[in-house]
């Protein structure tokens, strides 16, 4: 049966800290008394967006750029981190006008989602964004990136042909596909009535 009681939080001492990443040491106590201490990346502000944008044609929108973890180009969707007291979905918004060069007349929190929760506490904020239209914000990327539009149809492929490795994008994009197939499937239900 699993224990119901978080442990004792006794200290929190910082190790390192970057403008990107904070790293702390946590000392604990459980509740059969064991104690330990754990490392993990501190948060940030108030965590970031990723977006899934779908064209009306159901293709969705990607960006291909350079990431320096794994040292290549990868598709991946728009993202970045919520400015200060910025809403969620205008970051949202605001970001995918700066990555994908499209506003989104309809924006829909999907889910909160973390990556690595045993030792970041980096919250991603999954956003649906439809109803896209034309329109460029200046962005802060070191080079333009390259938009690619994928059917949501084909997602499989996506997945799995290596181009994206990003596990968020591609949680985010099954999530979106599953929230979309619920809501066709509501508007069914209401039609058949």
């Amino acid at each position: 049966m699993p224990v119901e009681q978080p442990p004792k939080m006794c200290a929190v001492r910082p190790l390192a800290a970057t403008r990107l990443f904070a790293v702390e040491a946590v000392d604990l106590v459980f509740a059969n008394g064991t104690e330990v201490t754990f490392e993990r990346l501190a948060a940030k502000g108030r965590g970031a967006v990723l977006v899934v944008p779908i064209l009306d044609d159901g293709r969705i929108v990607l960006i291909r750029e350079y990431a320096c973890g794994t040292e290549r180009y990868e598709l991946g969707l728009p993202k970045g981190r919520i400015d200060g007291d910025e809403p969620i979905l205008d970051a949202a918004n605001r970001e995918l006008m700066e990555e994908a060069g499209f506003g989104a007349a309809q924006l829909t929190l999907l889910r909160e989602v973390t990556s690595s929760p045993a030792y970041s506490a980096q919250r991603t904020h999954i956003v649906l964004a439809t109803g896209l239209f034309p329109q460029r914000l200046p962005g802060d990327e070191p080079e333009p990136l390259e938009v690619v539009t994928w059917p949501l149809d084909d997602l499989d492929r996506l997945a799995f042909d290596g181009q994206c490795s990003e596990a968020r994008s591609i949680a985010a994009l099954y999530l979106a596909r599953a929230h979309l197939a619920q809501s066709e499937l509501v508007d069914f239900k209401k039609s058949v009535k």
